[in-house]
């Protein structure tokens, strides 16, 4: 037992990052390339291995049974398409922060083997198949637009070149969610793939990165419509056993980037009353998976990562002299080191997604500090 708390000690001191302005509020050691090489291996083990797979496949006749490599030939491995998606996300994201670590080279040379003209080509007629309208939306949908502005952000010629090979595919995630987004009557309130405030954060995020004025405005706008006038986040019922998002969070998190700081401050001193002043980070617990080789109970890993960035997003969207910030900066140092100490890679279940969440994390790629407000 002890040698295990040392352990994770030893791990959430490797791979804490500065939060930038928020540093004096959680000071944490640097993110460097070897703490990166950890969450690139883990990607890389997994984006071209084909099982275990769990796939979300709808058949339209015989023609359509088939291994996950001819299905959807460039998100075919880590265990379903869009921890695949998210996976190549971590690989380029890592790849552009770091082009000089020992990964870097691997990590475009899989990302030059997994998103070929073919294989998007591939992609997108799939999903124009008879019944997947819903695949993988919002959530999977969503980090692909992610990957999608990594690249384009990225400046160098593969990035370029993958980036053009992903439009296609890109353009149909784009107008599914578009066409979706003004039939959504309630937003989805739950902790996994089909929540709605944490996949208008990804949607809002590409769009403003990428001059998307149309759908930036209609995520912002559906934001606004699910959630400025909610009230009393029933915070206490979370979590439920098999999250990895939080409802209550993750609502905050989309709406600090729509509203002012000021106006923000007011709405969440409406929604989470329950932040305290003083700092402290009882008022919000980390979590524990009871079994990290379950691949549904595993998410409570996730959950604390998640849960990390979320804090630190609303921090990033309050004024400085808010007096809740205290209270949480240090929730979201306790979630930041026991959800980092939590990605090992020892049991695939969580191994072939955590590096992902802990990656979004630790290079704060939803906390754009020179992002509008407002749409």
């Amino acid at each position: 037992m002890l040698q295990c708390a040392k352990m994770k000690k030893i791990i959430a001191a490797l791979l804490s990052l500065p939060l930038g302005n928020l540093a004096a509020e959680n000071p944490t050691p640097q993110f460097d390339a070897p703490a990166a090489e950890r969450f690139a291996r883990l990607a890389l083990a997994c984006v071209h291995k084909d099982y275990p797979n769990k796939i979300s496949h709808v058949l339209n006749s015989d023609a359509d049974v088939a291994p996950p490599r001819q299905l959807t030939p460039a998100f075919c491995g880590c265990y379903d398409w869009h921890s695949s998606v998210h996976g190549h996300w971590l690989l380029a994201r890592l790849a552009r922060t770091f082009p000089e670590a020992s990964f870097a080279k691997d990590a475009q040379d899989a990302l030059k083997q997994s998103l070929t003209s073919a294989h998007i080509k591939q992609e997108t007629a799939y999903l124009a198949g008879n019944g997947r309208a819903s695949f993988e939306r919002p959530y999977g949908l969503a980090w692909l637009l992610q990957l999608c502005a990594e690249l384009r952000e990225w400046d160098d010629p593969l990035a370029r070149e993958l980036s053009a090979n992903l439009r296609p595919l890109e353009e149909v995630a784009v107008e599914r969610l578009s066409s979706w987004l003004p039939k959504l009557s309630h937003p989805v309130r739950i902790g996994e793939h089909d929540q709605t405030a944490f996949a208008l954060g990804l949607i809002l995020d590409y769009a403003r990165a990428g001059g998307h004025d149309a759908l930036a405005k209609l995520a912002a706008d559906s934001a606004r419509k699910f959630f400025l006038a909610d009230k009393n986040c029933p915070l206490a019922y979370e979590p439920s056993g098999e999250d990895f998002l939080s409802p209550c969070l993750g609502e905050a998190d989309v709406m600090r980037r729509i509203l002012a700081p000021n106006e923000f401050a007011a709405w969440l001193r409406g929604f989470m009353p329950q932040i305290p002043s003083q700092p402290n980070a009882v008022w919000l617990p980390v979590v524990v998976s009871p079994d990290p080789s379950d691949p549904k109970l595993a998410h409570l890993d996730g959950l604390n990562l998640s849960r990390a960035w979320m804090l630190e997003g609303i921090l990033s969207g309050l004024p400085a002299n808010d007096p809740r910030r205290p209270a949480l900066a240090a929730a979201a140092k306790a979630h930041r080191e026991a959800g980092l100490a939590a990605v090992t890679g020892a049991h695939y279940e969580g191994g072939h997604w955590l590096g992902s969440f802990a990656v979004y994390l630790t290079t704060q790629r939803g906390i754009q500090h020179d992002q509008p407000h407002g749409q």
